[in-house]
């Protein structure tokens, strides 16, 4: 069952799902088209007995749970929503996977870090998140392993791929087709992450039964104007419309970690996928 049937991540894992699986799938206002998924309509927000009813009636063997806020500033000045979907909700469905030995594979962030260390990130560093929604995504990762050590969390950053969820990649190119000047910082770093590598690696999780904290992100460390550079020179569109800033320059509602790289070798090791590099 993937809540979030319809996001960049849950419809991407829809698309490498074979014949071998039996999808269930939750949309919100866009409908799923595909023979293969069995899916439902509903707003986590406000119908979540819903899901609850939905997970206790299909039983699925894994709960792939994809569904956040995507707006870090939205969840610094709205924190009993964020609250409420990040680390209530979660639990909730985390309670109900626990009743019906379901295994539940979340998706976490690079959030839960101060981003001081100066190399990657591996799954042995402290967490020390600076923004609210890097802390409720903490407490979620929590309460879901307190219930049950055979969960699995992945923790991955900048998520990016062919879809119109892809935020910042479709932001740099829609800009410089429309020979629009592109901002793009120099002082936030993170390793980019291919969709189609994270939905590949959910399958191997599954069929591998690997469980506990893995970082699943791309090799790359660099910054926003390294990737907007890479994008511009990829797609051959005008490089000179991308200009360096500093985030201190352009304030932000919400704290920003300036390394949010991660280090996924151990979970390379593990599920066996290779994650690409920019």
């Amino acid at each position: 069952l993937i809540i979030g049937g319809t996001g960049l991540v849950g419809s991407t894992i829809i698309k490498y799902a074979t014949k071998d699986y039996e999808i269930f799938a939750t949309e919100n206002n866009t409908p799923i088209v595909n023979p293969q998924v069995s899916s439902i309509k509903l707003d986590l927000l406000t119908n979540r007995k819903k899901i609850i009813d939905y997970i206790e009636k299909v039983k699925p063997s894994a709960v792939i749970h994809t569904v956040a806020f995507p707006n870090v500033d939205f969840c610094e000045t709205n924190h009993e929503l964020t609250d409420l979907l990040h680390v209530k909700i979660t639990k909730e469905i985390s309670e109900i996977c626990n009743t019906i030995n379901s295994k539940l594979i979340y998706f976490s962030t690079d959030a839960v870090f101060d981003g001081k260390k100066s190399e990657k990130y591996s799954e042995l560093d402290t967490p020390n998140p600076l923004s609210y929604y890097g802390k409720t995504k903490l407490e979620a990762e929590k309460i879901i392993l307190n219930n049950n050590n055979n969960n699995l969390i992945l923790r991955s950053t900048v998520i990016y791929g062919w879809h119109n969820r892809s935020r910042f990649t479709n932001w740099v190119l829609k800009n410089l087709k429309s020979k629009k000047t592109v901002n793009a910082f120099i002082d936030q770093f993170n390793t980019p992450t291919l969709v189609d590598d994270l939905a590949r690696s959910v399958f191997k999780i599954i069929e591998n039964d690997i469980s506990g904290i893995f970082h699943a992100s791309g090799k790359s460390c660099l910054n926003r104007l390294e990737f907007a550079q890479k994008l511009a020179s990829k797609f051959e569109l005008d490089q000179n419309l991308i200009k360096p800033t500093k985030s201190s320059e352009n304030p932000q509602i919400a704290p920003r970690p300036k390394n949010g790289c991660l280090d996924s070798t151990r979970f390379e090791e593990e599920s066996g996928v290779i994650f690409n590099g920019i």
